[in-house]
């Protein structure tokens, strides 16, 4: 009985192994090398960004990037005059802005997002009779302003910071309604703000009021 040979059970089209393409298994063992070595490069380098932020250097750069502090020299000044915690302007301004300047749709401009027709109000208490809408572009006038309204409402309040940082953000008129209905200061929390964004602005505010403190205790005048 013939048999057929048995190096002939492995033909060009079969696929078996000992005709497989020299030049294909080559390209296959580089492609893997590859996917080796930028396992390892990304490896290499999730740990250096780990070390990195671990000991220290990083961590300044990803807090700026996360908790971005600017005009220090002009929050801690207004701070001393009109008697507020710096961490509480700077968390104002972090809500309001992150610390990047712009025009709201409603008109509210600068780094507090103050109106200009709560800057007229102020510039009257103030007589500050050569204020003009655009001055509230530089720094300082906008700072001042805002801490300045910040102020006021704390004292319309009697001190309650909650009350006055819900109305920075919603209206003296709304929050006094709130009140009201609440049965006055003293019973008012914040699940009678009806607004959600407003509870959240005061949730916010007060977050990052505590962690300004912690994290920027130098440069806000703390120590």
């Amino acid at each position: 009985m013939n048999r057929t040979p048995a190096y002939t059970r492995y033909s060009a089209g079969g696929g078996g192994g000992a005709h497989r393409d020299p030049a294909r298994a080559n390209r296959s063992r580089r492609r893997a090398v590859r996917r080796r070595r930028l396992a390892v490069l990304a490896g290499l380098a999730l740990v250096a960004v780990a070390m990195i932020v671990w000991f220290g250097p990083g961590e300044k750069a990803i807090r700026e990037l996360t908790l971005p502090l600017r005009h220090e020299d002009i929050i801690r000044q207004q701070a001393r005059e009109k008697n507020l915690d710096p961490a509480l302007i700077a968390a104002v301004i972090y809500q309001e802005t992150k610390f990047r300047p712009r025009t709201s749709a409603a008109g509210a401009e600068g780094l507090m997002q103050v109106l200009p027709s709560t800057a007229r109000f102020l510039a009257r208490r103030t007589g500050g009779i050569k204020f003009v809408p655009s001055d509230l572009s530089t720094p300082q006038v906008n700072i001042s302003y805002g801490c300045y309204y910040l102020r006021y409402l704390t004292d319309h309040y009697s001190g309650n910071l909650t009350l006055a940082i819900a109305a920075y953000n919603a209206g003296l008129s709304n929050v006094d309604g709130w009140v009201q209905r609440a049965g006055g200061p003293q019973r008012f929390n914040t699940s009678d703000i009806p607004f959600p964004e407003t509870r959240a602005y005061v949730a916010s505010v007060r977050q990052h009021r505590r962690e300004y403190r912690k994290h920027y205790a130098r440069e806000l005048g703390y120590r």
